[in-house]
């Protein structure tokens, strides 16, 4: 019983996100029916972040996870554009 409930426990975010990825498919598609476009794009955002908050879950991360990442993404960036040609335009004009 303690194994069930542990499950239980353990699982009842990606379980939630799953359900809310279905409601926003289902409600994409009567929205899109009654051609209210507006609701549509909302669900399908919803229907997004669930995805995505369903996936990292799943690979165990959290948002200080992705801060580091986010850090780490920032600092390589700068680095390459350091090392680029002075030549080079930044913008397009």
């Amino acid at each position: 019983m303690a194994t069930l409930t542990t499950s239980v426990m353990l699982m009842r975010w990606p379980l939630f996100s799953a359900v809310l990825m279905f409601m926003a498919s289902t409600l994409n598609i009567r929205f899109r029916r009654n051609e209210r476009y507006a609701l549509a794009f909302v669900s399908t955002s919803c229907g997004l972040a669930a995805s995505c908050w369903f996936a990292t879950t799943l690979l165990g991360l959290s948002l200080v996870d992705l801060s580091i990442f986010w850090a780490h993404f920032k600092d390589v960036m700068v680095d390459i554009m350091s090392h680029t040609p002075p030549e080079w335009p930044v913008m397009v004009s």
